[in-house]
This record gives structure tokens, C-alpha cells and sequence, in this order.
């Protein structure tokens, strides 16, 4: 559990030092840790998780009417089993919402991955949800760009080496997701995976089964009333050159008769960023053991457009077909 109070008040103290040092190793050992003493509210982050629960008890036709197979920017409602990780469904439901903008008018010389941005699908019975996850996003950016501060300084950079990555804003995928308990067969939340961005953070009610793995196996995530679970992306990995590593991490279904609800937030470079390495000091440098992805199905793209895309494209088949069918030759490996 890492507190970074003393950092939002003062980056210079005694106090934000030591939230540095300890930062910088938790990230270099294992990248998942629990963040406390940040400035979301307590009211800010309830309301928003009741409302995720008042979402998912409407009936199924609401939710249907904003699935996101009527989305070209995958956004909108995913039914249980229609995403995919690794190429295996995940027994879960969600609704993913990102910044709202108009759809896109591209050109043919324009690339792909613009495609991302566009309008989010709200559901018109539950219309107070549209402005309490504004209200919690805005606080999570926030809070995203305050802590790529502290882990440039980790990493003996400026504060501000991030922040051309996020400018004017970073690129935001907001989920509410709920994992249904019941007798999955192989019990797959959803499946192992890293993130693909720079920082994650998770609002996770006390049903339990995230887990992250390590090198002595697979370890439980707990719940801590009003921590963020915060790990690292692939993007983060790929500026440290590995010194930071992106952790592989996954979801167990709960038991019957449970369900978890998290609300998960992923602050990503903009998509026309497209990344390098950085200069490390000696003593981190001679630690990175390398930005590329050990999986040769699943490599690490510079340009996070094009990362973005790939993922979205495969996580989402029925999407991809509908809105996308052009590029689908392009994301296979």
C-alpha cells in the first residue's frame, strides 16, 4: 500500500521522497499495488459504484439497446461471454465508456486507429450515470497525471516527461464491469493479460479474485476500503525499457450466488503517440531487461494507436466484424 498524500501536497517534501523510493521499488518489483491518500472522494467513488450496481439490475433490453456491436468505437454494453482474452470469452458484462466526442470524419489517407474516437452509447433508463462518471473520470485524470509525475521523478526524469504523451488529453477507457458468480468451467473472469496503457486504476468492491502474478504464483489482490488498485501498462513497460514491467494479471470468477462489481479506469497515451524508450540512469538502466512483449502472438507497438486498435480488434470479434472488417487480416498476428 503506497500513500500518495504527501506527494499531492508537496512534491519537494521529505514526505513526497520517500512516497518516490518506494513507488520506484514497488514498480520495479512487481508493478500492482494499492494507492491510498489520493484526492477521489469517498461520496464521488459510492455513488458511482451504486449506480454501476443499478445499471446491471436492468433489464437485459436496456442494456442491450446500447450494446456496443452498434459501435464502430466499441463502446456501449458487452454481454457475458462476448468479450475475449486470448481468444477465450471471459464471463463477465460491462459497459465501456471513453471521451465524448463526435464520430469521426476520416479520409482514406487517414490512419486506422482514429476509428477509436467517437460518441459513448448512455442508457436512457439510468441517466444519472452519464454525469457521476464524468464527475469520476475527471477526478481520476487528475490523479493519472499526478502520479506519471511522480513516476518520471522515480524513473531520475523531469516531472513533466510524460506529459507530451497526454497532451491535450490522455486517451481514457472507463469500465464498469460486473462478474456474474456461477460454475464457469475454468473459472476465467477474465483471462490473463497485461494492460495496455500507461497506469490502471481499479475501484473494486470486497468479492476478491483479482489476482496478479508472481513469481511464486498467482497472489490475491485484497480489497482496501477507498484504495485504487493501480498497475502498470505495456506502454510503461516499453519507456523503461522493461525496468517497470507491465505484470500479467487476471480475474477468477466468484462462487455462486456472488457477483464482483469494479469499475476499472485506464489512463493511455494519446493515440498519435507514438513511444521510445528513455534514457535511464546507469544504476536503473543496468536492471531493464527490455521493453518487448514475451508473447510473439501479442507484441508491443510503438504507436499507441496502432497498440490500441490490435487489442480492441481481437477482444472483440462481433464488433470487429460488423464496424471493421477491413482491417481484421491486418490484426492478426
Amino acid at each position: 500500500m503506497l500513500d500518495i498524500g504527501p506527494f499531492l501536497d508537496d512534491e519537494d517534501s521529505h514526505g513526497a521522497g520517500a512516497f518516490i523510493d518506494d513507488l520506484r521499488a514497488v514498480c520495479h518489483d512487481h508493478g500492482f499495488f494499492s494507492l491510498v491518500g489520493h484526492s477521489v472522494s469517498a461520496g464521488t467513488n459510492e455513488r458511482l459504484q451504486r449506480l454501476a450496481r443499478r445499471f446491471f439490475a436492468l433489464p437485459q433490453a436496456d442494456r442491450l439497446e446500447i450494446a456496443n456491436v452498434r459501435s464502430p468505437q466499441f463502446r456501449g454494453y458487452t454481454p457475458v461471454g462476448h468479450e475475449h482474452t486470448r481468444g477465450r470469452p471471459d464471463r463477465r458484462d460491462q459497459l465501456d465508456i471513453g471521451h465524448e466526442l463526435p464520430p469521426p470524419r476520416l479520409g482514406p489517407d487517414d490512419p486506422a486507429w482514429l476509428r477509436l474516437r467517437g460518441p459513448n452509447l448512455w442508457p436512457g433508463a439510468l441517466p444519472e450515470l452519464r454525469p457521476a462518471v464524468e464527475t469520476w473520470s475527471a477526478a481520476i485524470e487528475q490523479l493519472g497525471r499526478a502520479l506519471c509525475r511522480a513516476l518520471a521523478v522515480a524513473l531520475g526524469q523531469r516531472a513533466d516527461r510524460f506529459d507530451a504523451y497526454v497532451a491535450p488529453r490522455p486517451e481514457v477507457l472507463v469500465k464498469i464491469i460486473r462478474y456474474p458468480g456461477g460454475d464457469a468451467s475454468d473459472g476465467q473472469g477474465v483471462g490473463e493479460h497485461r494492460d495496455t496503457g500507461l497506469v490502471t486504476f481499479v475501484l473494486q468492491d470486497d468479492a476478491g479474485g483479482l489476482q496478479v502474478q508472481l513469481e511464486d504464483g498467482w497472489v490475491d489482490v485484497p480489497a482496501v476500503p477507498g484504495a485504487f488498485v493501480v498497475n502498470l501498462g505495456e506502454m510503461m513497460q516499453l519507456l523503461t525499457s522493461g525496468y517497470f514491467a507491465a505484470t500479467v494479471h487476471r480475474v477468477v470468477s466468484p462462487p455462486p450466488g456472488r457477483e464482483r462489481i469494479a469499475i476499472a479506469y485506464f489512463f493511455k497515451p494519446k493515440l498519435e503517440a507514438t513511444l521510445e524508450p528513455l534514457v535511464l540512469p546507469d544504476a536503473y538502466a543496468a536492471q531493464a531487461p527490455g521493453w518487448e512483449s514475451s508473447d510473439p502472438g501479442n507484441p508491443i507497438l510503438a504507436n499507441y494507436g496502432e497498440n490500441s486498435l490490435k487489442v480492441r480488434l481481437r477482444a472483440h470479434p462481433d464488433v470487429a466484424r460488423r464496424h471493421h472488417r477491413d482491417l481484421l487480416a491486418e490484426s492478426d498476428p
